[in-house]
C-alpha cells in the first residue's frame, strides 16, 4: 500500500489495525459482561422474564411477560391463586414483578434478592449470575444459598407472545 502524501495517515492505520481486530474479537466476551437486563426464557420453556433496573436503584427486578397455560390447566386465567394475601388473589401473573432486590457483588453476579414462586405463594432468598456461555443462573434458596434449586435461563430474542388473558 503507497501512501506517499499521507504518510502520517498511512502510519498511524497500520498500527490500529492489530488494535481495531483485538477489540473486535473480544466483543462477543464484553457482551456476556454487565447486567442481565432484557428477556429470559425459563429453563422449561414455560415462561418469559423481563428483567430490568429497580425503580430508584442500582437493584435489579423481574416480571414475568408471558407464561404457558396448558389446555387442562385449573387456572386458565394465570391468576396468583396462591398469593397470601387473599385480596391479591385476583391479580394477573402476567407482568407481576416475581422478583426483586438483586444487588451486584462481583461484574457477573447479583446477590440477595428475592423471587416470588406463584406456585407454592411463598417468596425465597435468590441469587443470579451470568454464566460464560451467556445464559442465567438464578438461585433460589431458603436460609443458606447451599439448600436451593438453581435454574438455568437462556436470553430470549423473539417478539414476546401476548401474555394468556391479555
Amino acid at each position: 500500500m503507497s501512501c506517499p502524501i499521507r504518510t502520517a495517515i498511512c502510519s498511524l492505520r497500520r498500527p490500529l489495525i492489530p488494535l481495531i481486530l483485538l477489540q473486535s474479537a473480544a466483543l462477543p466476551a464484553a457482551a456476556q459482561t454487565g447486567a442481565p437486563l432484557g428477556t429470559w426464557l425459563t429453563e422449561k420453556k414455560s415462561g418469559i422474564v423481563e428483567i430490568y433496573r429497580c425503580a430508584d436503584s442500582d437493584a435489579l427486578c423481574g416480571k414475568l411477560v408471558w407464561f404457558k397455560i396448558k389446555p387442562d390447566d385449573p387456572n386458565p386465567l394465570g391468576l396468583d391463586l396462591k398469593d397470601p394475601d387473599p385480596s391479591r388473589r385476583n391479580q394477573p401473573l402476567c407482568d407481576m414483578t416475581f422478583m426483586w432486590g438483586f444487588k451486584p457483588s462481583d461484574p457477573n453476579k447479583w446477590e440477595d434478592g428475592s423471587v416470588y414462586d406463584p406456585d407454592d405463594g411463598k417468596t425465597y432468598h435468590a441469587n443470579m449470575r451470568l454464566r460464560d456461555d451467556g445464559a442465567l443462573d438464578l438461585h433460589g434458596y431458603i436460609g443458606i444459598s447451599l439448600i436451593g434449586r438453581s435454574e438455568i435461563w437462556t436470553r430470549y430474542k423473539d417478539l414476546v407472545p401476548q401474555c394468556p388473558g391479555h
